[in-house]
This record gives structure tokens, sequence and C-alpha cells, in this order.
């Protein structure tokens, strides 16, 4: 009987095929849904991504815990706590070289958003560790020289961070210290050759020479062995002033070098301030914080979306000249007023 809708009258509710037809359709619709609505929700009480960054070097724990901390304060300052919106992967290959190009490959098999740097034997480890990862690098000595980039304002690849200048300031270091010592007409450089960049350092240290009229004896190191010999050799030679080549065997062995510095009483210049704050007589160049501190800027940056290859490297523009007083009383110098009016740290 066809249903007729007149006054009074409404359509009856399905029945029978009817009712399980309109059940099932709702049924499927509820399904649909809750498809929907599942993965919003999911997302809705999903945390956000914490960016994870390795941080790796080739010194010590004790030797590098003040830079590390350094890159933390620039963290902090940019927003980035630690263990709250960001997570670092410090890696340390306690002086020893070889481990270097592991422990980069272990951060990129831990899939870290970026990889951090310090020293060009670790920014080499991790060049060739990944082509893709964003690499900054917190100090090179010169990534221009040693292939790291392709130039400093434009890197053009994955790398990208702040350049050492350590070649240029080669024979800076050699006036300073021939300022302080002017008898020093034989002077000992300690260097490491297995390490890209000290073979820039000592041709800029030996073109300063000639021209301040002072012989160089370079002495080589490659293991820590070989330390005690080249004092040896320098007090054989008659060397009367020592300049030691910043890398991470120095650095490793910092205290070592500066108590055979007194020992043979050799006023020596450093190329970093910690071994002046170890005991060292002086130190000119790049404060190694303050690069760490700048690093984190790189970060920033990178977690923002800019690319490696489109952030210049960075040069210093600010060195530092710091002396010890007690070490320069204890090998009877007296800093010339033409050293105390550039020093911008004096230690007592």
């Amino acid at each position: 009987m066809p249903l007729t809708r007149g006054p009074g009258h409404c359509f009856p509710a399905p029945v029978g095929r009817e009712r399980g037809r309109w059940g099932r359709s709702l049924f499927i619709s509820i399904l649909a849904l809750g498809a929907v609505a599942a993965p919003l929700a999911a997302d809705a009480q999903s945390p956000p991504k914490v960016p994870r960054i390795g941080v790796v070097g080739g010194s010590s724990i004790p030797v590098s815990a003040h830079l590390l901390e350094a890159f933390r304060q620039g963290l902090r300052t940019l927003g980035y706590v630690e263990g709250q919106n960001i997570a670092l992967e410090p890696r340390y290959a306690e002086g020893r070289l070889e481990r270097l190009p592991d422990l980069a490959a272990e951060l990129v098999r831990l899939k870290v958003d970026i990889i951090v740097t310090w020293g060009t034997p670790a920014a080499l480890a991790a060049k060739q560790a990944t082509r893709t990862l964003p690499i900054v690098m917190a100090f090179a000595a010169d990534p221009v020289e040693t292939g790291l980039v392709a130039s400093l304002a434009r890197p053009g690849g994955n790398i990208t961070g702040s350049s050492l200048m350590a070649p240029e300031l080669a024979g800076k270091r050699l006036q300073l210290l021939k300022e302080v010592v002017p008898g020093a007409s034989r002077v000992a450089v300690l260097s490491n050759p297995t390490v890209p960049y000290t073979g820039l350092i000592v041709r800029e240290t030996e073109a300063a020479a000639r021209v301040l009229g002072v012989q160089l004896q370079v002495r080589e190191i490659r293991a820590p062995e070989d330390i005690d010999r080249a004092f040896e050799a320098a007090t054989r030679g008659r060397a009367s002033a020592l300049i030691v080549v910043e890398d991470l065997l120095t650095q490793t062995h910092q205290a070592r070098i500066v108590a055979l510095a007194a020992k043979k009483r050799l006023p020596a210049m450093y190329g970093q301030r910690d071994f002046v704050d170890a005991g060292g007589l002086m130190s000119y160049g790049a404060n190694f914080a303050d690069l760490f501190r700048r690093a984190a800027t790189y970060v920033d940056k990178i977690l923002k979306g800019a690319k490696p290859a489109d952030l210049p490297v960075e040069q210093p523009t600010r060195f530092e000249l710091v002396i010890n007083q007690k070490t320069a009383k204890a090998l009877g110098l007296t800093f010339p007023p033409s050293i105390l009016i550039r020093t911008d740290q004096v230690i007592q």
C-alpha cells in the first residue's frame, strides 16, 4: 500500500530490510568519522619533535667541557634549553684522531638534525660521514685550504661555521713573542705535521721569521712520546723561545707542554688562552668559547630552514692577547709597555 502524507500523518520509521540498511549506513558513517578523527587526535596529543644536535671533537671532556658549556649558553640565549626543546649528543675522541670518523658516522646513524664540530680534523671526519646532514664548524683553521668549503662567502655544500684564521695569525704571534724576548734569535716551533693546516701555519711563521731576522727550528711531534724529544732538540739547538702550534695533540697534552716549557725556561707563545690559564707565558688568537657561542646562532638558523650552502663562513673580528705575569716573573721577563697596552687579560 503506497505511503501518503496527509494532515496528521508522517513517514513511518524504517522496518525490516530498510532498517538494516539504515543501521549499516549509520555504522559506516561513524567508522569513517572515527578514521578521520583518530589521526587528528593523535596529532593533537603527540609532543613536538625535539631536534637533536650531534657535537663531535677530538679533545677530552676535561679540556673541552667549558666549550660545550659556552655552546649551551649560546643556545639558551636563543631560547633553546637542553632536555626541553633541544637535545645534545656530544662525542669526544679523547685525543685520538683515528676515532673521529667512527664518532661522526655514529652521529649520522643516530639521525641527528645537525652536527657541530670543533677542530679541522673533526670537520673533515663529519664531511666524510655525510654530504647531506648540515654541519656547523664551531671553528676550523682554514676551511677553504683544507677543502671543507668552496669559499667563505659561498660554502656551497652542507658545511658552514667559523674559520680560525690560524695561518694569518702566525706571523703576528712571532712578532709579539719577539717584543717580549727581543734577544730571541732562535725560536723553536712545536708542530704536528699530520694535521692538514699546521703546514700553512709553519710557512706563515717562516715568512715572518725572515722579516724579523729569526732562525726557526721546526720540531715535529706526531705522538705524545715525541713531545719530550722535541723539547730536548730545542735545548740542543739553543732555542731561546718557543711557539706551539695548536692542534688536538698539543691541546690534549697542554699541561705537559706548559710544564716542559717552564722546566726548559723557554718563553712560549700559544694560540689558545687555555695554555696561559694553565701557566703558559702568553697567547694570541680568537676566543674559542666565543666561537662556540656563535655556533649556536648557525644551529638556530638551520633549524629555522636556512641551508648551510647559503650561510657564509665567518671569520673572527676580535683577537685577544692574554699574558701570565707569574710565569714571566719565573722566567725573569718583564712585559714591555707595547705589550701591556694591547693586552686583553693579565693573569696574575
